[in-house]
């Protein structure tokens, strides 16, 4: 005989709820078969035969509070034991029979479970004919089958009823068995209601988990606190990237007339104080080249596209703890000192977090600009409502071709990244063209 005892499923379990028995006394169990459901204060587990044998004797009943950690629940005879005295007499011979029968239907049916579960997650997808059996017998298979979404009939149930994918889940269970806990952290909050039939064979999106539960230590790193800016950082990019389908276009610009200019303007600026910038210069010939071309100046929304009538450039100022877009506004019709003395006073107050709302939210348009830490060419992530966001790489000198001749020139490439739902590659091809032109000769931004 062997005791099946109260399993401690979390390091500081001392008791639990002995929820629900999967098997009944007499049932043949193999290694792995789940035998019953453990409920904790934090979690419902499933607990699992380690060897095979006959379910003699169940120690303590379906329901039962308090059972303390390492307490026997169960008794497994093996096949050479002799059974336990009966605890009443015998059921007819014909009662036997049927019960028999009902075990070996039972079995046969948890078996065929298993091999529908195997196979529509070696499909990648869970179909109504797989779903049901483990919802109603939460069947397990052998640890070694490593195709199997692993959860318990609780999880299983949440996750339906929230319309949660488990194949997208990280369970925290014993080997990675998503439980209870995993599918309520999925989606915190009401539950939403389950997913049509259309889409139960898509993919849901990626949930993210604890650094434990993806295996790393505690106490083995320090947790900086996100603050409100990083968290809505964090939404907000994941949100981008994901929903946005974007994608680069990336061009080389000469930026040697661009650098002789900028030495002119700001010694003609230089009794008014006023120091122009590079960026200043970019931020500029955006807005010009976004007037040259209108439709890439637009937002997507669900009525349709939205083309703005001013090019209101937000530009991305890097703080301690992330980073906050504030936004010259109307953007083609200032000078390049008027952008210079604008952006100099918006980025003191963004460092010192003194914006108010409507000087960092909105724009039609992003700058990210990395040249001055050496970054040769990203590619960024769009800032929405706006349809596109500008990538500026460091000026160097590179071997540039004109004609057949071999020379040095200063080349900066930029990389524009563009929401494909209202500017598409022709559309993005042409700003670029634009842009590049007035980079490249900045004198025709006054025309």
């Amino acid at each position: 005989m062997t005791d099946i005892l109260m399993p401690a499923l979390s390091p500081t379990m001392e008791e639990g709820v002995l929820a629900k028995w999967m098997v009944k006394e007499g049932d043949v169990v193999s290694a792995g078969d789940v035998i019953a459901e453990i409920e904790t204060d934090k979690a419902t587990m499933e607990v699992e035969a380690v060897d095979e044998g006959v379910v003699d004797k169940i120690l303590v009943p379906a329901g039962a509070e308090g059972v303390k950690v390492n307490t026997p629940i169960a008794r497994l005879r093996g096949e050479g034991d002799a059974s336990a005295p009966p605890a009443k007499a015998e059921p007819p011979k014909a009662e036997l029979s049927k019960a028999q029968a009902s075990a070996r239907a039972e079995r046969e049916e948890k078996t065929e479970a298993k091999a529908e579960a195997k196979e529509g997650a070696s499909q990648g997808v869970t179909t109504e004919a797989n779903a049901a059996p483990a919802l109603q017998s939460a069947p397990a298979p052998r640890r070694e089958d490593g195709g199997r979404v692993f959860a318990s009939p609780l999880a299983r149930r949440i996750a339906s009823q929230k319309g949660v994918e488990l194949s997208a889940l990280k369970g925290s269970g014993p080997h990675g068995r998503i439980v209870k806990a995993d599918v309520e952290n999925a989606k915190p909050g009401a539950a939403p209601a389950t997913q049509p039939e259309s889409a139960q064979g898509l993919a849901a999106p990626r949930q993210v988990q604890s650094l434990e539960q993806m295996g790393i230590a505690p106490g083995s790193y320090d947790l900086v606190p996100l603050d409100g800016m990083g968290k809505t950082i964090a939404r907000r990019m994941t949100d981008s990237f994901r929903d946005i389908p974007h994608f680069p276009l990336t061009i080389d610009l000469e930026i040697d007339r661009l650098l002789d200019a900028r030495v002119r303007i700001n010694a003609a600026l230089e009794k008014e104080g006023v120091k122009v910038s590079v960026n200043d210069i970019v931020i500029k010939a955006c807005a010009q080249a976004l007037k040259r071309v209108p439709e890439a100046n637009a937002s997507y929304t669900p009525e349709g596209v939205a083309l703005h009538h001013h090019a209101d450039i937000a530009v991305a100022v890097a703080l301690e703890h992330g980073l906050i877009t504030p936004i010259v506004r109307a953007a083609e019709t200032r000078t390049l000192a008027d952008i210079a003395t604008t952006m100099k006073d918006l980025a003191e107050r963004a460092r010192a977090r003194k914006l108010k709302p409507e000087e960092f939210q909105g724009g039609t348009f992003s700058v990210s600009n990395l040249g001055m830490m050496g970054i040769k060419s990203f590619a960024s992530i769009i800032n929405e409502p706006q349809g596109c966001i500008l990538s500026v790489g460091a000026g160097e000198k590179r071997p540039v071709v004109r004609g057949d001749q071999l020379a040095i020139a200063t080349v900066m490439s930029v990389t524009l990244t563009c929401d494909h739902r209202v500017v598409d590659g022709a559309i993005g091809a042409r700003w670029l063209a634009a842009f590049k032109g007035f980079i490249e000769d900045p004198v025709t931004m006054l025309a």
